[in-house]
């Protein structure tokens, strides 16, 4: 079992000891975590100067592929990201599949996700491919985690900051009217989100999946129809007849 490091736990004064007796500050957990990566998990930021001081590095992964900047922003350390954001290299995020705005998203952490946007991180990044396919709903954006997570602050700042709401297999609209979230599903809307969206990983048909969710809430119907969905397409078919004819139902 993996055992936590001075590093992860702050304690600057021992950590600068062993580095004094020969400690490398350049090892690596059996799962690929460095010495860097357990501090940002830390979130000490003294511990982060202190091994980049030594020559520790922002750009070795671990065996999942996250770098320290990925952990310092899901766990919500802003003055460790502070320190990471500069010293990590763009390319190393690029083959991690991921970016630190994923992150923050997950972990919930608005304050880190305006840090990110205000250094220049892309909203509308997308997780790599391996992995998106590792979710069973195949997310692609920040966004996605933050109505996920029923997260209205993050979801605000990240639309604010130009997230696009129709990025993902899976709309967003769908996520936060399946989940009851007026004031995401108000947020999503305002900001272009598709309210005639469909997924078609299960729906073969045109019939609008976001209804599916509503018909027994008059509310949240009433704030569809509001802004723009078309109940004629609960009436089309893409199917033909047994002729081979395409009709509307």
């Amino acid at each position: 079992m993996k055992q936590p490091s001075k590093a992860e736990y702050g304690h600057c004064d021992v950590l600068e000891h062993l580095i004094h007796k020969g400690g490398d500050v350049l090892a690596l957990a059996d799962d690929g975590a460095s010495v860097l990566f357990e501090a940002a998990g830390g979130g000490n930021p003294d511990c982060i100067s202190l091994l980049l001081e030594y020559g520790g590095s922002g750009n070795v992964p671990n065996r999942a592929g996250h770098l320290p900047i990925h952990r310092a922003a899901y766990e919500g350390h802003y003055l460790a990201l502070k320190y990471l954001i500069p010293i990590t290299s763009k390319n190393a995020i690029r083959k991690s599949g991921l970016t630190p705005i994923h992150s923050a998203a997950d972990g919930q952490n608005a304050q880190c996700l305006e840090l990110l946007i205000e250094n220049g991180f892309d909203v509308n990044t997308l997780l790599a491919d391996h992995i998106s396919q590792s979710y069973d709903d195949e997310r692609k954006t920040a966004l996605y985690f933050a109505v996920s997570n029923n997260d209205v602050r993050c979801t605000e700042v990240l639309l604010a900051a130009g997230a696009d709401p129709n990025l993902d297999p899976l709309n967003c609209l769908l996520v936060a009217v399946r989940a009851n979230n007026y004031e995401i599903v108000r947020l999503l809307l305002s900001h272009g989100a598709n309210v005639n969206c469909y997924f078609m990983h299960v729906n073969d048909t045109r019939f609008p999946s976001v209804i599916q969710y509503a018909l027994n809430d008059e509310v949240m119907l009433r704030l569809l129809l509001n802004n723009g969905y078309q109940v004629e397409m609960c009436f089309d078919c893409m199917h033909g007849d047994i002729f081979g004819n395409s009709f509307v139902c």
